[in-house]
């Protein structure tokens, strides 16, 4: 029988409407004290996740040195931090180099994460999918350990979560209530966008809803006492689904109508800029975790537009559609790199999304972390295009006190293996652990109490500290 002193709402802050209100599921440790606690900068993350390989050697790290016939023509652009240079598909997000700071040598350290599947559920979780014993999201883990100050959301959600790779998130053997919640929208640009699951059915409208929720506490209170603690805490069930489908702060999270014009104009048009500006939205309600996993939807007037991910194996640089003559279909549904879609969206609401983040003083207590889940190769292939590389590849971070303005590790002049100060995913994740201030030296538990070790396999880039 479940003591009500343990069941109560602190608990369920992790509890998503469609997550399982009948999986009952307690943290099994919470996040402790010691020096990683009072190291903490961050009281929440906020990741943006763009799938599919994004070329580091067009993006973050550009190479002017390689060989004419591999190299990218997107020229090196100064920043506002002297002697650092993205590519000129980064432009608007160079005026803003003081607050990021780059991982120019990420890479993988062994093999078995190459494909997407593989290499985004590495990403998500900064474990390596061959592990002896499957491992959680990093999302799962601090929603478990962590919770949110949002008790409306649940403590992980995910922007949209509609994309195949999505299907990787894990919650492993953590408690369903852990699971990454995807709001789901084919365009979440559109202004009919909305989340059905967070939403009282229409035979619960008006007072109806109200009235079930009397009428349950009714039925408590004519239980005997011998069975108070059972009900107090289903109770706490109960009430998490009642604060998602009434709080006007849920609703208020995901109304971009209420946002002003030159804000949403400020991310950016069209589906990428949406998620983002959804993505702060939610910081700002007191979320814990974010993913913002977005690619853009087919639309009108872009054909061949299906796929709109980074995994550019065809013609990479070509101004439209990379499904040109001659191409392997490897790479279908893709548009070039430098297409408003591809990089001219991701550019726009990256800039915007941290000077925001910023300007509403949100950003010193979020940790921004922009990821992808592999390179592309150094070479252009027989098609034109960049293959998977997890050799070297660049991720970026910004905020919770990360020391913007640099450029952290090294890859060769022409971008393809590590040569100075190596990283991995499991960095990536201990590092994310660490900004929490959860503390990777106590275990998490299985149903079966067994201990498991989180974050253990990697060290806190330590450039990332002040």
């Amino acid at each position: 029988m479940l003591d009500s002193r343990i069941l109560n709402r602190r608990h369920f802050l992790g509890l998503g409407v469609l997550g399982g209100l009948s999986a009952l599921g307690l943290p099994a440790s919470i996040v402790r004290g010691g020096e990683g606690q009072r190291r903490a900068k961050a009281k929440s993350v906020l990741v943006i996740y763009e799938q599919g390989g994004l070329s580091h050697l067009d993006t973050w790290d550009p190479k002017p040195e390689a060989l004419a016939e591999h190299r990218s023509p997107f020229k090196p652009i100064a920043t506002k931090v002297p002697g650092m240079q993205f590519t000129e598909l980064f432009g608007q997000t160079a005026r803003l180099a003081d607050k990021f700071a780059v991982v120019r040598s990420m890479h993988h350290a062994k093999d078995g994460a190459h494909a997407h599947h593989t290499g985004t559920q590495y990403a998500l979780s900064g474990a390596h999918p061959g592990s002896p014993t499957e491992m959680p999201d990093i999302g799962s883990i601090v929603a478990h350990l962590a919770g949110s100050e949002c008790k409306c959301l649940p403590p992980y959600l995910m922007v949209p979560g509609n994309h195949e790779q999505a299907a990787e998130t894990r919650s492993a053997f953590l408690p369903a209530s852990t699971k990454a919640f995807k709001i789901g929208g084919r365009d979440v640009s559109d202004p009919k966008w909305k989340i059905d699951g967070l939403l009282p059915r229409a035979e619960n409208a008006d007072r109806r809803l109200e009235d079930r929720r009397q009428l349950l506490g009714a039925v408590d209170r004519s239980y005997i006492a011998d069975r108070r603690r059972t009900v107090n805490g289903m109770n706490g069930y109960y009430e998490k689904a009642f604060d998602m489908l009434t709080s006007s702060k849920v609703s208020a999270a995901f109304n971009l109508g209420a946002e002003p014009l030159a804000v949403r104009e400020r991310y950016g048009n069209g589906h990428r800029g949406a998620c983002y500006l959804v993505g702060r939205k939610l910081i700002e309600a007191g979320v814990r975790f974010v993913t913002v996993d977005v690619r853009w939807p087919r639309m009108e007037g872009m054909p061949g537009g299906t796929n709109l991910n980074w995994d550019h194996h065809d013609f990479i640089y070509a101004k439209g559609t990379c499904e040109l003559p001659g191409a392997s279909l490897a790479g279908f549904g893709r548009y070039g790199i430098g297409h408003w879609c591809m990089m001219g969206s991701t550019d726009q609401a990256l800039a915007a999304l941290i000077a925001d983040l910023d300007q509403r003083g949100l950003l010193a207590e979020t940790l921004v972390c922009f990821v992808t889940e592999f390179g592309r190769t150094p070479k252009l292939n027989k098609f034109q295009g960049r293959d998977h590389w997890t050799h070297a590849y660049s991720i970026a971070f910004a905020g919770a006190g990360v020391p913007g303005g640099q450029a952290i590790g090294r890859s060769d002049k022409v971008g393809g293996y590590v040569i100075d100060d190596p990283h991995t995913p499991e960095d990536y994740a201990a590092t994310i652990y660490e900004k929490l201030g959860i503390d990777r030296t106590q275990p998490l538990f299985t149903a079966s109490n067994r201990p498991v070790y989180f974050g253990h396999g990697g060290k806190p880039i330590a450039a990332l500290f002040s």
